[in-house]
């Protein structure tokens, strides 16, 4: 199982904007195959800061995520809502129970 933390800062000002495209982003990613969970968190402390959480069954879930249309189009559109570069934190897991 992979878990992904893809952290990222966003312009405030564009934050409404930015969640309009997270909607559909969600969606579709959720509806992949290999997707375990895809979910959108707000940091408490940090009112710009959002991260993403994601699990999936194996690295090829992740790769054909990674080149899906509406990954790629999101990641070109992303750059206008960061104030900082995405930072990614990947993790290779297993279930315990």
């Amino acid at each position: 199982m992979i878990i992904i933390h893809a952290k990222m800062t966003i312009d405030s000002a564009k934050e409404t904007k930015f969640l309009e495209e997270m909607t559909s982003l969600l969606e579709l990613s959720r509806a992949e195959e290999g997707n375990i969970s895809y979910d959108l968190t707000k940091q408490t402390d940090r009112e710009n800061d959002y991260i993403m959480v994601e699990t999936w069954q194996d690295l090829n879930a992740v790769a054909a995520h990674n080149t899906s249309a509406h990954f790629t189009a999101f990641s070109e559109k992303a750059k206008e809502y960061l104030t900082a570069p995405i930072q990614i934190n990947l993790y290779e897991a297993n279930k315990i129970k």
